[in-house]
């Protein structure tokens, strides 16, 4: 076997590559993005599309687009035709202008998409006449738009559409700009009826030479038009337009995984460009781009360019493995794409084996060069994947949770606060501790030397434990919509374990601080009592729900074996421990400081446990069963 990225292509698609591969696209969607627009040759003049000063004429854009009879939807293919001459009056405007005229006509209204930067390098693009930098400065720009408007969207709704194409049909937006100029966005990008720009590019359909720049500069004229009457409606309502912030990868270590790409390696890599039967050679150009980005480090923009190609070079791969050649093409507006989701899954749409990931597992490769990245990728995991995120969580909680051991506390009320604790539902609570880690003891991997020779689970071995339970290596290629969604619930425990570690440290620390300058009032002395006493507690406590998450997060996958009812109530039972850690967040907090509830709100979240643990239902009960089965 010859692995793809060889000089040499691989053996399975001998049978089936046929004629070279001219186009990713499908008969109509080549149609509809390549010829639909260039069928009106009429004059359009620029005047009636925008004034000298930049502002947009909406009217004129929103006459074009066409209705079906019914006036209930849009004619997607009517729109295009009829916005082809807007939109070639508009490339050839822009053409005309220096960056100083359109800078000073345009720049203000790219304000509202916080990334205004971005549009004079998109027009600096445009003059260049280079494909694959107007494709990549066409993709940059959608998303841009894509996450403006939804900052929008949450100036009326409460939460904001996963989805582009949800996003558009929002009344919200509407509301906003009017439905006249959400429908024009829909045939640009919001509809795989339309010319959906937006997905076609950024899921590596479209070659450099099949997207028209024309589209590009009307993106850019759209942009513009909308930030004139969003500016329109905040002066109206009064309204402030606030920009969610973008997730900053802050651990370096996390990201520091690869070695550097040496130029004796990117020689090699642009040798093996032209060669290798995983590059389709009408995508070529976006592959040469990308590595001028790279050695110019704009890094991000190399990164957009090759995730796109990846999901490309894998589809081909994917039909030709799965003899579906069809699959390589965008799919009409009545079926799904073919992308990342179908493409790494386990089984096909029809229950057949996906050939893709047994092909990728047996790498054979030819260029030395290439062995050290084979080798990193074999020992890599992901490092933004939900499971990687959810062991530092529960790492870091834990090492939160042992500085209480070194919290100080004055020797003369000790005698007092132990005399405190000594009460039914404390030490109720403690019994249940102990029960409920001697039954997580029989469900401990049995590999972990922690617990060699051992009766029971001492707690001082929890942190060396939960190291080695989150060292254990769990499956992330194939994690069903079900294993997601606990894994949020558990990521959403360990960060409320967080903020209540992290309260309790600093109400300690206040506390002492006021007893040593002896600032504390009587009330205020019960209360420290109290809360020292609810610590002692809390300690154990959160290192069970803990070592709870890393055994469920180590056999997370066993929540497919569920039925529907079953799973319902496992995600009933884990947000029962969510609501549990809320309350602990709102009682320990400086405002509330209510230390004695926490002792009953715990008792009660520990007979929960309990009692979901006796029915044997959670994840570590069913893997074993799972085991059992296997064994028998």
């Amino acid at each position: 076997m010859t692995l793809w990225f060889s000089s040499t292509p691989f053996r399975e698609s001998e049978v089936l590559i046929g004629d070279p591969i001219t186009t990713c696209l499908s008969p109509s969607v080549y149609d509809i993005i390549c010829n639909l627009g260039f069928q009106l040759r009429e004059n359009c003049d620029i005047n009636s599309i925008v004034t000298q000063n930049g502002e947009v004429c909406w009217k004129t854009i929103t006459d074009c687009v066409s209705y079906t009879e019914s006036e209930q939807g849009l004619d997607y293919w009517g729109s295009v035709r009829l916005l082809g001459p807007v939109c070639e009056a508009v490339h050839s405007h822009f053409l005309s202008l220096t960056k100083g005229q359109f800078e000073i006509r345009y720049a203000p209204w790219f304000q509202w998409t916080s990334f205004p930067e971005l549009f004079p390098e998109v027009f600096d693009a445009l003059e260049s006449l280079q494909s694959p930098a107007i494709s990549l400065s066409l993709m940059k720009l959608t998303s841009c738009l894509e996450r403006a408007l939804g900052d929008v969207f949450l100036l009326i709704g409460k939460e904001c559409p996963f989805l582009l194409r949800d996003l558009l049909a929002s009344e919200e937006l509407a509301q906003v700009f009017s439905q006249s100029v959400m429908n024009v966005l829909k045939v640009f990008v919001g509809s795989p009826c339309g010319l959906n720009l937006r997905n076609v590019l950024w899921h590596g359909f479209a070659s450099p030479e099949e997207i028209p720049p024309k589209y590009c500069s009307m993106m850019i004229l759209l942009t513009a038009g909308l930030g004139q009457l969003l500016k329109s409606y905040l002066q109206n309502t009064k309204l402030t337009l606030a920009h969610r912030s973008f997730i900053t990868l802050a651990n370096l270590e996390d990201l520091i995984v690869f070695p550097d790409v040496t130029y004796e390696v990117l020689s090699v890599l642009e040798e093996v460009m032209t060669k290798s039967a995983f590059i389709l050679k009408i995508m070529l150009p976006y592959w040469e781009v990308a590595l001028v980005k790279f050695k110019s480090h704009r890094f991000a923009d190399c990164a957009i360019l090759l995730l796109t190609q990846l999901e490309t070079g894998l589809r081909n791969v994917f039909a030709t493995l799965n003899r579906c050649p069809k699959r390589l093409l965008t799919a009409e507006s009545t079926a799904l794409y073919t992308t990342f989701d179908e493409i790494l899954a386990k089984h096909l749409n029809d229950g057949k084996i996906n050939q893709l990931p047994l092909f990728l597992g047996e790498p054979a490769m030819e260029k030395a060069a290439v062995e050290l990245l084979i080798s990193l990728a074999e020992g890599y995991s992901s490092r933004c994947h939900p499971v990687f995120q959810l062991k530092k969580q529960v790492l870091s909680c834990e090492e939160s949770i042992r500085v209480w051991a070194l919290l100080p506390f004055p020797e003369e009320l000790t005698r007092e606060a132990v005399r405190l604790e000594d009460n039914s539902e404390t030490n109720g609570c403690h019994s249940l501790i102990t029960k409920m880690t001697d039954e997580l003891y029989h469900h401990m991997p049995e590999n972990h030397c922690v617990l060699k020779d051992l009766d029971h689970l001492p707690t001082e071995t929890w942190p060396q434990l939960l190291r080695e339970l989150c060292s254990t290596p769990v499956p992330t290629l194939f994690c069903p919509r079900i294993v997601l969604e606990v894994l949020v619930v558990l990521r959403s425990i360990g960060k409320q374990c967080h903020r209540v570690s992290s309260q309790v440290t600093v109400a300690s620390e206040l506390r002492h601080r006021q007893w040593v300058e002896r600032t504390l009032r009587s009330r205020q002395r019960q209360n420290y009592l109290r809360m020292w006493s609810s610590i002692r507690l809390l300690s154990p406590v959160l290192s069970l729900i803990l070592l709870l998450i890393a055994l469920e997060l180590v056999n997370i996958h066993a929540v497919c074996g569920k039925n529907a009812h079953e799973y319902q109530q496992y995600l009933k039972f884990v947000k029962s421990i969510l609501q549990y850690t809320e309350n602990l967040v709102a009682y320990t907090s400086y405002e509330k400081n209510k230390w004695n509830e926490t002792i009953n709100l715990t008792h009660t979240a520990l007979l929960k446990i309990w009692t979901f643990s006796e029915k044997k239902q959670m994840l570590i009960h069913l893997a074993k069963k799972s085991t059992n089965k296997v064994l028998l």
